[in-house]
């Protein structure tokens, strides 16, 4: 059970300090599960500050962070396993949550011939078919209504699995989030939409993408209720997207979850967000920091200490040591894979292409410097 805190009107079931707000109850958890929670989230830091100083060093091309939004990722700690994701740019807590491998990770950002989508996606935009873990899309949005049909399409087969699908508040500007919304309330689809609201859409504050009071509140326009939930509080987010789940498993269609958080970072290594917000902006949210706020709780439990945290760290920090040089400068995948995963049985005309293609002699690309 949620409680509504009077200051900010969101749910929640711990505050900054760890606490178990007044009227709330924590999620049942068993105590090993909680741990695997804060592992998590505590991973997903650690790779992050990894892997941007790996992209400052001009190593990686492209990189996004998620400090401040790591306990939305966590709302899967709620599904089964047979369940689908459908990501949008920041949520590899989910993935490694899953079972997401470090070196399939870093292999991904290089694109190279570990990378388990064969160099064909953009950095950070990962892919795992094996845990349900549907590819993310540059163009904002799509998700959307790709996670409703993949509902659609377990609720027509009998199956009461459930997709969830992450997008940030930008993307309800989209007519993909409408289409999506639409369907899903006229046919019940069992699709949990989670609004990553962190306050920016790169470079445009939420303010201006809606004129309602909260996003939340659209969700009543297509049929569906709409939470609002402190983002930064994981076991809410826990709550209730456990909530939605058993909703829609029961038959009772989507429900809309806006989790209200803060993209401490640029939108990505691209960006300077010193060029459009107040720099003293993200200081304000430093007391809200999800990892903390679970730290503390879990202390009061007496399953954090100080000990154990420097052991996680330490663990993942040469983790990333051990991954990034097994991978780091493996060549680009096999040129014939081009071929692969695209049709069941390759066409005559493709086999001829493929043939032809390996003919040709092999010579290095310029562009590759590994």
């Amino acid at each position: 059970m949620v409680a509504i805190a009077k200051n900010d009107e969101l749910k929640r079931v711990i505050d900054e300090e760890g606490n178990v707000v007044k009227g709330a109850r924590p999620p049942d958890i068993a105590d090993e599960e909680l741990r695997k929670i804060y592992r998590t989230l505590v991973q997903v830091r650690v790779v992050d500050e990894r892997m941007m100083r790996l992209q400052r060093q001009g190593r990686l091309g492209f990189y996004m962070q998620s400090t401040g939004e790591e306990a939305t990722h966590l709302a899967v700690a709620a599904l089964r396993p047979s369940d689908w994701v459908f990501p949008s740019y920041r949520e590899p807590g989910a993935a490694f949550y899953r079972g997401y491998e470090l070196e399939q990770f870093i292999a991904q950002l290089y694109g190279n011939a570990a990378d388990p989508i064969k160099g064909r996606q953009m950095p950070v935009h990962h892919s795992m078919n094996w845990i349900n873990y549907v590819s993310i899309s540059s163009p904002v949005g799509t998700q959307i209504p790709q996670a409703t049909g993949m509902a659609m399409a377990a609720k027509i087969q009998g199956k009461d699995d459930v997709a969830i699908v992450y997008f940030g508040e930008g993307a309800t500007s989209t007519g993909e989030f409408h289409v999506g919304a639409n369907f899903a309330g006229v046919f019940k689809a069992p699709v949990i939409f989670l609004c990553r609201n962190n306050g920016w859409a790169i470079s445009t504050s939420a303010d201006r993408q809606t004129a309602a009071k909260t996003f939340a509140s659209k969700a009543v326009g297509y049929g569906m209720p709409g939470i609002r939930v402190d983002g930064n509080d994981v076991l809410a987010l826990y709550q209730a997207t456990a909530d939605a789940a058993e909703r829609a498993r029961a038959g009772d269609g989507p429900t809309f979850i806006e989790a209200l958080t803060y993209r401490v970072h640029g939108h990505s290594s691209s960006d300077d967000p010193s060029v459009y917000r107040d720099p003293d902006e993200p200081k304000r949210w430093q007391q809200a920091d999800p990892l903390a706020r679970f730290q503390r709780y879990l202390g009061k439990k007496k399953l954090w200490t100080p000990e154990w945290e420097e052991a996680l760290r330490t663990e993942f920090d040469q983790a990333i040591t051990v991954a990034h040089d097994k991978v780091a400068n493996l060549p680009p995948p096999d040129v014939e894979t081009l071929f692969d995963d695209v049709f069941e049985e390759l066409p005559s005309h493709l086999r001829e292409q493929k043939e032809w293609l390996m003919a040709q002699p092999r010579t290095k690309s310029p562009h590759y410097f590994h």
